[in-house]
């Protein structure tokens, strides 16, 4: 049984029962074990793609290949095997193919994943368009909005590629952990059920369970707000307001976001579910959200570029503020927490004039109605 560098195998037994290699499939040969091989093309060659190819590797159910702009990055990465710049530490298996020939990508793709920040998001796939096939159905497991036009991800993929089946995958689950094979649980969403289920029979297996629902638009706009409340949590944390403001600002903050969502087509319901609660604790919690951790070093008196500069990924909840907060603004929408994380990154008020600021405000009572 291949083990992750931290997880326990007996936890993994006991949890997940035997996997490839153990005791009910005596071979990871798909063709020995009649299995129909799904071939996955994951575009873009960050943390999470690497780690999805990863677990669908050690599942030994589907061929996965990461595509990379960057051909001189995708050659390190096929010869050392190591995404030593977005996910180090893990190593991907011989069985994942990694090409930055758009073409070889494709060919033989049954689906591909758009894995690109949003900010790059329609430029990429409008350079390699030509090259996906007519219908090729598309997950995007992109976290953000566009600026100015305020698209989801999806909707960018629908604009660019034209007409196909579309999905999204959202949820708590940082890379570091679903590469280390620890448990995760994510929800995949689409106007199409059966797409949405046919993408959970690929990717659940193991340690990763998926679940399906029917609010693309709630799961989408979770996975970019949640980065939002993820930046003001840092802020949080940095400042060492404690666990008190911190409940305080993820519960006001969640209604926020259900606020924001509801106005633009949204399920409630969805919020109080994986891709709402669940990925705002994790990303507010965990040592590994890149937001958390821009929001932190904010507190500690960096400007924002210094703040970017400590990462070599796209911090997405920077870009997603601007565009929420303007579409709030228009739209009447009351979202001060997010007011606030604007003027903050805008450099128009400090980290601690802003709580002051948010404490300030007139007293009102609890409601949840959106």
């Amino acid at each position: 049984m291949q083990t992750c560098r931290i997880c326990d195998t007996n936890i993994v037994r006991t949890w997940f029962g035997a996997t490839a290699g153990e005791d009910e499939i005596e071979t990871n040969d798909p063709a020995e074990r009649n299995l129909t091989m799904t071939n996955v093309t994951f575009l873009g060659s960050g943390g999470f793609s690497t780690a999805l190819a990863i677990h669908l590797a050690r599942q030994a159910t589907s061929r996965a290949t990461i595509w990379g702009r960057d051909a001189a990055f995708c050659e390190r990465l096929g010869a050392v095997r190591v995404n030593d710049r977005h996910l180090p530490g893990f190593p991907i298996p011989a069985t994942v193919n990694i090409t930055s020939d758009i073409h070889l990508a494709v060919a033989e793709a049954d689906l591909i994943v758009a894995s690109v920040p949003t900010v790059h998001l329609r430029k990429t796939l409008e350079a390699i368009r030509c090259e996906i096939p007519p219908g090729l159905p598309l997950l995007s497991l992109v976290k953000g909005l566009e600026i100015g036009t305020m698209a989801r991800p999806s909707q960018i993929a629908a604009e660019v590629l034209g007409d196909r089946k579309l999905a999204v995958l959202s949820g708590p689950s940082h890379a570091e952990e679903v590469a280390e094979g620890r448990p995760t649980s994510v929800v995949v969403a689409s106007d199409d059920f059966e797409f949405a289920e046919t993408v959970r029979s690929i990717f659940n297996s193991g340690p990763l369970r998926v679940y399906v629902n029917q609010d693309p638009v709630g799961v989408e706009l979770a996975g970019a707000l949640k980065n939002i409340m993820g930046i003001a949590a840092g802020i949080c944390d940095g400042l060492g307001f404690g666990d008190n403001a911190k409940a305080a600002l993820l519960t006001r903050g969640l209604v926020e976001m259900t606020r924001f969502a509801v106005a633009h087509g949204a399920k409630p319901a969805t919020f109080f579910g994986l891709a709402g609660v669940g990925d705002l604790m994790t990303t507010c919690f965990s040592p590994h959200g890149r937001n958390r951790a821009l929001g932190e070093r904010l507190a500690q008196g960096l400007s924002l570029q210094q703040a970017q500069a400590a990462t070599s990924n796209v911090v997405e909840g920077v870009f997603t503020t601007a565009s929420v907060a303007r579409a709030a603004r228009k739209m009447q929408i009351e979202m001060p927490i997010t007011m606030a994380v604007e003027r903050i990154l805008a450099g128009e008020m400090s980290p601690r004039e802003a709580v002051v600021d948010l404490m300030s405000r007139p007293a009102k009572d609890e409601n949840f109605e959106y």
